[in-house]
Parts: C-alpha cells; structure tokens; sequence
C-alpha cells in the first residue's frame, strides 16, 4: 500500500517513513503540502499523514482539498494540544490525529487500524443490508450512501457511524457507545472525536445546523437518528 507523508520537519518525515517502511508499505514522502497535494493527484495512495504546520499549504487546507475527491484515511500530525484544532482537523475530513512528539509505534498501530477499516470499507460483501430513512439510502453491500437519489461521498469512519445509528433508528446511543464501536477503543470524557465527525457528516448529509433531519442530538446523553 502507498502511504504518503507530508511534515516540513524533516527528522519527524524520516522516523516515519523509516517505521512505516518497516511494516512494508511503499512511502512518498515531501515537505510541503503543494508537493504532496500533486502526488495525491497522480499516485493511488491508500492513506496520508499530514502535519498542520508547513510552508505553502497547511495540513489542514490539504486535508480539505483531499475531502473534495478522496476517501482514504487521514491522520494528523500536530504539535497544537487545543481542542478546536483537534476538532477542525476532524471537521475537514481527518480520520484521526497523533500529538507531537510521537512515540512512531503508535503511528504505526494507528496507519494499520485506518487501513484495515479502509480495506474493509472497500470490499463488497455478499450478504449486505439496506437502511432506508425518508430519502436516505445506506447499503452496507457495498457501503454506499445516497440522499434523495445522489450519491453521498463518505469515509469510512463516517460510513460507520452512519451505518451505526440509522440501524438504530430511535434509540438515543451514547457518544461513549458511538466511539467504542466504530474506533474500538476507550472512550475518554474529553475526546471530541464523535462531535466533530458529526458535524461532518451532518454537512455532507446537507442537514441544517439547528433542526438537522436525520442525526438528531440528544443533550447530556448522545444522538440519534430517527
């Protein structure tokens, strides 16, 4: 698989790209995000790690530009510890993030949990199942989305938590629930992780801020789609 790295600090871009090469995946490697941004465009790449922080275009206007016509996963590399950046990376597409400094056997578990999801993602199952709530299409055969007949361009993390509260319809799951079963891991009382994934999928979805149609939140207890 072909794994591309964008970081301007070029120590950090080497330890990964010798870590991730030990697990065997083909790296591409730059130092800025217009370089990377073009290598996005010819190369097949089946995941990228980008830093915030570079010269040109930052990670999270790349992240952004990637989200206009790719799925693959996204994970962030960023030396900001605040939780709106967090949160705007998620926004804007990202999959996940690590905080600097990094220990790169995390880096490394954390490309492979992306990847598995994404392989997963893209394989088609032969006993699929059909969700459909007023206009909204889900089909985990062959893990599409569709609104009103047009096609909706999720991730795979966004597919799955989609898939896990409209196969839910009307009960109210806990963002602790939500976190568990699409990440596998634990879940910690300040992870904004689920919020902002949220926020994004209810923009793909079209759904108005304040009156959203589908993904309804239920104050101190978690979402809905009903």
């Amino acid at each position: 698989m072909n794994i591309l790295i964008a970081d301007d600090e070029k120590e950090i871009a080497d330890l990964a790209e010798l870590y991730l090469q030990g697990e065997g995946y083909n790296i591409f490697k730059f130092y800025n995000g217009l370089d990377a941004l073009e290598c996005i465009q010819h190369e097949e790449i089946s995941l990228a790690v980008l830093d915030v922080m570079m010269p040109g275009m930052d990670g999270f206007e790349l992240c952004r530009r990637i989200r206009e016509s790719y799925v693959f996963p996204v994970i962030m590399l960023t030396a900001r510890v605040e939780d709106m950046d967090k949160i705007k990376g998620l926004t804007l597409g990202a999959d996940d993030y690590i905080t600097k400094p990094f220990n790169p056997l995390e880096l490394a578990a954390r490309v492979k949990t992306q990847l598995r999801r994404y392989t997963r993602y893209d394989r088609v199952g032969a006993n699929g199942e059909e969700i459909d709530i007023r206009g909204l299409h889900i089909s985990k055969t062959n893990h599409k989305c569709s609104l009103n007949g047009k096609e909706v361009q999720l991730t795979p993390i966004e597919f799955s938590i989609l898939w896990y509260l409209s196969s839910r319809q009307g009960q109210v799951v806990s963002s602790e629930e939500l976190f568990e079963a699409v990440w596998g891991e634990k879940y910690l009382d300040s992870n904004n992780t689920v919020m902002a994934h949220i926020a994004r999928l209810r923009e793909k979805l079209g759904e108005p801020a304040r009156k959203p149609r589908f993904i309804k939140t239920v104050w101190g207890v978690g979402y809905t789609v009903e």
